[in-house]
């Protein structure tokens, strides 16, 4: 079954956009490890599946890692999507709803777009953790890092407040941090740098994904943490390693993002190919 892609990203975060609003398509987790493949299939951070919208939303949108598991928030990916779907509809303003709920998006001057993320999750049993804890200030430590804040943006992220980020071998202990027995779900792990009141330095490793040029979900919950740590206000610029997003925790508790969308290139694929 020859299927029709798109390859967007935001900031580098990079993913496969297959559309099944008009007719169903089977991707499996096999299928999506196949096509995440950077070197036998297309490769990505995340594979998207746009689906037929749900009432009060202009589309679905199903979330696939390169392991073949299943996420419940994207932030780059939720802005690529909706600028998709606002271009077909000639708005300014979408809903994409993921499994987590519904993200409002719209768009700015200077190809740029807000999603609105939702509320930050801050309970130990909406991380999910473990074991009741408190959420500012967790039992964990692995070499150079230790006490993270956690808090669920759909998915579950803990993130580390570091001296000097360059210092960190984020490739060597992120695996074992992202599988730790505290989170059961395992987790987004990330580390900042807190440069200024107004900017942070952040490295994600993505649960299911490994290390990304860029993640919204993890940049959201790391304002939520520096802010509930008194590191910084309630906006900053995150810089990660494809670029900046500009983040503000509203007052509501609702995080907003705000970025670029791209597409790299289109094609077909032969999704049967990949089981």
């Amino acid at each position: 079954m020859m299927v029709a892609f798109r390859k967007m990203h935001g900031l580098g975060n990079d993913f496969v956009v297959l559309d099944a609003r008009a007719r169903s398509l089977r991707v499996t987790p096999e299928a999506a490890r196949g096509i995440g493949d950077r070197h036998r299939g297309i490769g990505f951070d995340q594979l998207i599946v746009m689906e037929p919208p749900p009432a009060g939303s202009d589309v679905f949108m199903r979330i696939l890692n390169p392991d073949g598991s299943e996420a419940g928030a994207c932030g780059n990916a939720t802005r690529c999507i909706a600028s998709l779907v606002a271009d077909e509809a000639g708005r300014d303003r979408v809903v994409v709803r993921t499994i987590a709920g519904d993200l409002p998006v719209e768009r700015l001057s200077g190809g740029l777009w807000r999603a609105d993320m939702g509320p930050a999750r801050l309970g130990w049993r909406d991380v999910p953790l473990a074991r009741e804890m408190d959420t500012l200030h967790l039992p964990l430590a692995l070499g150079p890092v230790a006490d993270p804040a956690a808090c669920s943006m759909g998915n579950p992220h803990a993130t580390f407040f570091v001296d000097e980020l360059d210092a960190i071998p984020v490739a060597a202990i992120g695996p074992e941090l992202e599988r730790h027995p505290i989170f059961p779900d395992r987790a987004n792990i990330g580390f900042a740098q807190v440069l200024s009141p107004e900017r942070i330095r952040l490295v994600m490793w993505e649960r299911g994904a490994g290390m990304t040029l860029a993640c919204g979900s993890g940049a959201c919950a790391t304002i939520v943490n520096a802010a509930r740590r008194g590191l910084t206000g309630r906006r900053a610029t995150v810089e990660l390693p494809g670029g900046a997003l500009e983040m503000e925790w509203r007052e509501d508790g609702h995080v907003l993002m705000t970025g670029p969308v791209a597409t790299a290139f289109t094609g077909e694929l032969d999704l049967a190919r990949f089981g």
